[in-house]
């Protein structure tokens, strides 16, 4: 959320770099600013009739103690007018206050000002290219059907139990899993991240702090009896362990890493580019988050950027980095790089992580800042980013590493699953 001197300081600015989301913000920052007049009005208003009223009181109260009591309750009456005064004030001011902070809620974060013109992922710019897409075998197949061939994970068993979206894995495809979380994990934890275990289940006072709402309204799996939401992303849990949190500069940074199931009620539409594990209603994901220094996360981005592809290097498979432009990133996002793997069985990319700094836009709606050295509180900064999210990851692992006669483990996974080979 975007603080109202913010926006007031830098107006102009702010509305030239929302236009890159393809937004004509002018309404809304005018409407904020306006708001925000109004509120301060009616504050300095109701501060100074609260003041008149005390001022009476004292003097009625004088008036008591030397016997001029006719003049004292010709004041009541009008320190009773001022006491209705304050009650309308209160409300206007109550009223005022839930209208601008229900307009921020709903306008996006500023995009960094190195993010690309755009519309969509089409228009989104590839930064880096690294890998060498392997040549498979003339009788190559995609991953859906690889794992119906060799039985590591039922689609249709699925669907049976749950619905659409809701793979089983079995056997050595479960293994597989189980062993790129334990894998990721450990590369997480090597780099300084500290794990955490992180509830499933948030509040919706956790879905608003990393701006999920109102912005993702409708697109998370929602239990309305006791007002919870399936977690769509670790970010959630994860970044709301420091919401109401006030730092020492000395404290930052904060670094995080944890594995947790994602729900999604959107899984699109239907065809080849949304089939098997390319797009799903729950699958695995291992995140990590950073909280900074205002002066280092982009130099936090960077390491972040380089620890992903670090872990793809490790895996051996091809992969490109996109800087989304304004059209195609997030609403909570300053700046998102894209990481892919391409898939040669499918010959297409496949998004497999996204790594994305949100500057002071989560902190502010969280609450979450520092005390400087000057002993000022400011906001953080918070990052984070899929490291990495795994169904994508393991459909470019089974179709680029698949043979004539079966699915080989890459080296680096062996130790964790104990086997090298899927036949």
């Amino acid at each position: 959320m975007l603080q109202v001197a913010f926006i007031r300081e830098n107006k102009e600015d702010i509305i030239k770099r929302l236009a890159k989301r393809n937004i004509d913000a002018t309404e809304m920052v005018n409407e904020a600013i306006s708001l925000d007049e109004d509120r301060k009005r009616i504050q300095t208003e109701l501060d100074n009739t609260k003041a008149e009223s005390n001022s009476l009181s004292k003097e009625i109260g004088n008036l008591f103690k030397s016997g001029e009591a006719q003049k004292a309750n010709l004041l009541k009456e009008k320190t009773t007018q001022l006491k209705e005064k304050t009650k309308g004030l209160d409300q206007q001011l109550n009223g005022t206050a839930e209208a601008l902070i229900t307009l921020l809620y709903q306008i996006p974060n500023v995009p960094h000002e190195t993010v690309p013109n755009g519309n969509s992922d089409k228009d989104n710019e590839e930064i880096f290219n690294e890998g060498e897409v392997p040549t498979l075998h003339e009788n190559a197949v995609p991953h859906w059907e690889l794992a119906k061939k060799y039985d590591i994970i039922d689609f249709e068993l699925g669907n049976k139990i749950s619905g659409s979206g809701f793979p089983v894995y079995k056997g050595k495809g479960a293994r597989l899993q189980r062993g790129l979380i334990a894998y990721f994990l450990d590369k997480n934890t090597d780099a300084g991240y500290t794990e955490y275990q992180l509830p499933h289940l948030v509040n919706e006072a956790s879905c608003y702090g990393t701006g999920q709402l109102p912005d993702k309204e409708g697109q998370m799996y929602h239990d309305s009896r006791d007002d919870l939401y399936l977690i769509p992303t670790a970010e959630v849990p994860g970044t709301n362990v420091f919401r109401d949190v006030l730092l020492n500069e000395t404290d930052l940074p904060q670094s995080i890493t944890g594995y947790t199931p994602c729900f999604r009620r959107e899984a699109g539409s239907y065809g080849a580019h949304v089939r098997g594990l390319n797009r799903l209603h729950q699958f695995d994901k291992v995140e990590i988050i950073r909280v900074e220094h205002p002066d280092n996360s982009y130099t936090a981005f960077d390491s972040m950027i380089e620890h992903v592809k670090n872990i793809l290097r490790e895996l051996k498979l091809p992969f490109r980095i996109l800087k989304l432009c304004g059209g195609d990133t997030t609403f909570a996002s300053a700046l998102t790089y894209d990481f892919e793997v391409f898939s040669t069985a499918q010959d297409r990319w496949l998004e497999i992580s996204s790594v994305s700094n949100f500057e002071t836009f989560q902190a502010n709606r969280l609450k979450l800042r520092f005390k400087n050295k000057e002993g000022k509180n400011e906001l953080c900064h918070t990052l984070n980013g899929s490291s990495l999210a795994l169904p994508r990851v393991l459909a470019g692992i089974l179709e680029n590493y698949q043979t004539e006669d079966g699915i080989k483990i890459p080296e680096v996974l062996v130790p964790y699953t104990g086997f090298d080979f899927i036949s």
